[in-house]
């Protein structure tokens, strides 16, 4: 295991002890004060359990090295994964949306408790340094597995923030509003899950790279003198990589070892300087 999958597992593990932890307190205080947003925040946590338990097997199988039968590695279950928890996130946000507004309905009342206030106050708290902790590991490893935690752990800030406002509205009778939280909160989880879902579908449709790296791909690979031009570009992901296909132009008298030999140059250069391609196919045209 490279320090980047054992990266993910360690974030994957202390995302799932720490959301256990806050799981248990959320939905215990919100099933006791009748709180729909904070019942809403708790089964957010139960799906980041989840989300952190398919980044630890998502990690696992992506770090299988490549085979006879995957001869470019085992990558794309990173994506598969996170299409699973996106999925799932989705769902959960609907059923919690379709509880909030039937409290909103039926004028349900929550009993107001300064726990919820301790318990809103802690979870903001926790999700602020778990935030910091998987921002810190992404910056170093560009996972999306970790970007997700991280996304996850900052949404989960501001929709705690949220579940607070609708709780001390309570307490002057505004008891609507902790309906309207619970339902923006679901909203919130819902545009997240579509998002993450958006990403993870444009890896496994094999979309290309974008314009701003093809052409930082075109100009590493002219600055070798010998390329005249580069013809095309297409990548395909392998994960959180890509192998590039190049066809370049070279003059069409030079010797077939001579541009093998220009051809290995412009594969060494993009491999050393770009750290998001894992590989590199070369067509020469004669020009």
């Amino acid at each position: 295991m490279n320090d980047k999958n054992r990266c993910i597992r360690n974030v994957s593990i202390v995302g799932i002890i720490f959301n256990i932890f806050l799981l248990i307190i959320k939905i215990v205080i919100g099933i006791i004060s009748k709180s729909q947003a904070m019942i809403a925040d708790g089964l957010n946590s139960a799906g980041d359990i989840f989300a952190s338990l398919m980044s630890y097997i998502g990690n696992r199988i992506s770090s299988i090295p490549q085979d006879e039968d995957h001869p470019d590695g085992h990558g794309k279950a990173e994506y598969i994964f996170s299409f699973i928890i996106s999925a799932v996130m989705i769902f959960v946000s609907m059923s919690m949306l379709k509880s909030s507004i039937f409290s909103i309905i039926n004028s349900e009342k929550l009993n107001f408790s300064y726990n919820l206030i301790i318990v809103c106050v802690v979870t903001i708290i926790t999700k602020f340094l778990l935030y910091i902790y998987t921002k810190l590991n992404f910056r170093k490893y560009n996972s999306i597995l970790i970007k997700a935690s991280m996304e996850d752990h900052r949404n989960d800030m501001l929709l705690t923030l949220g579940t607070l406002i609708g709780i001390i509205c309570s307490k002057y009778g505004l008891y609507f509003v902790d309906g309207i939280m619970g339902s923006l909160i679901s909203i919130w989880i819902a545009i997240v899950g579509i998002k993450l879902a958006k990403s993870s579908y444009e890896i496994l449709m094999d979309t290309d790279i974008s314009e701003n790296l093809k052409t930082q791909i075109i100009q590493k690979t002219e600055s070798i003198e010998e390329v005249l031009h580069v013809d095309s570009v297409r990548a395909k992901p392998t994960g959180d990589k890509y192998v590039i296909i190049l066809k370049i132009s070279m003059d069409g008298n030079l010797s077939l070892s001579k541009s093998h030999s220009i051809s290995g140059a412009v594969k060494e250069k993009l491999l050393n300087e770009l750290d998001y391609i894992c590989d590199v196919i070369i067509h020469t045209n004669p020009h």
